[in-house]
């Protein structure tokens, strides 16, 4: 079954209880209940986690994540309170750690779609939707639809794919009122990010948020946006000037990794349970520079 490769030991540091070891972060706990997320170079593919990481993969999203929090803080609260590593972590934790109030998360992911691609165009071509949203005649691939759209999915445990449901399940699964809050919240944040990313030459396609809020809060309560946010890993970013629908797009993601993965010289049967092999140095190398392109290019300045 897809998952790890080679999963990682967790690391024990004074003062911290270990909570989970995922795809890219570590999630550990404070004596005093503050939450502390540290952003690895693992990479994921296909559903399995590999065994080669991407160097400097995790404080490029930690990075850019905190960039995003700070364009986004007028339209929603977050819940990063600090990103000073705890007495006692490695020194490779500086620069890859978020120090985040405990929420109750809501269990779904708060995906806004302002193009079509991935899955959304697989059930767009099967059926003329996206979530059982009726979309126009006459898209192809990487289509502008005519206005951003909520298309939210359940959160998969590693190892499984997430699975696009209607805003319908999402409302009878968290209530109607958290679903509305939900929906305006993902289409109000994409709204800023697109237009922040088109100012820069980036078309931001789609993208997702987690949303949580503060323990013992109910329904109607403010929602704070968490996790990671606006990065590669969670969004399809391609540059404006190669946007050409009608064709897959060249993303600032793993894309490089994909297709090595599935080209002859990987030799590696998707549809096995073998673990994928290792990847290249040029792949690691060609991977990374996306990120940091990405990084430079979102930012106005250098990743170095």
């Amino acid at each position: 079954m897809p998952g790890f490769v080679d999963k990682p030991e967790p690391i024990r540091v004074p003062g911290l209880t270990h909570l989970h070891t995922g795809k890219v972060r570590d999630l550990y706990r404070t004596e005093s209940g503050d939450l502390v997320m540290v952003a690895s170079d693992r990479v994921s593919a296909f559903d399995w986690v590999l065994a080669t990481p991407i160097p400097e993969k995790g404080k490029i999203l930690t990075r850019l994540s905190l960039w995003w929090f700070d364009q986004l803080a007028d339209l929603t609260a977050h819940h990063v309170i600090g990103t000073e590593p705890p007495s006692g972590a490695p020194d490779d934790w500086a620069g890859r750690t978020m120090i985040c109030r405990p929420l109750s998360m809501i269990p779904v992911e708060a995906v806004a779609r302002g193009y079509l691609t991935g899955s959304g165009l697989v059930e767009y071509e099967r059926d003329r939707t996206v979530c059982g949203l009726v979309l126009p005649e006459g898209l192809v691939d990487g289509s502008e639809l005519p206005g951003p759209i909520f298309t939210p999915a359940t959160k998969a445990a590693v190892g499984d794919h997430d699975e696009n449901v209607s805003y319908e399940e999402v409302a009878r699964q968290v209530g109607s009122e958290t679903a509305t809050q939900l929906r305006q919240a993902t289409l109000s944040l994409y709204g800023r990010a697109r237009d922040i990313a088109r100012e820069r030459g980036i078309v931001l396609a789609d993208t997702k948020f987690e949303f949580g809020r503060a323990p013992g809060a109910t329904a109607g309560d403010p929602l704070i946006l968490a996790d990671e946010v606006l990065t590669p890993d969670s969004s399809r970013f391609w540059r404006a000037d190669e946007w050409r629908p009608g064709r897959p797009q060249k993303p600032y993601d793993k894309q490089y990794i994909r297709d090595w993965l599935t080209s002859r010289d990987a030799r590696w049967d998707r549809a096995s349970d073998t673990p994928p092999p290792p990847l290249p140095a040029e792949v690691v190398a060609q991977t990374r520079a996306r990120y940091e392109e990405a990084y430079r290019l979102l930012t106005g300045t250098s990743w170095s």
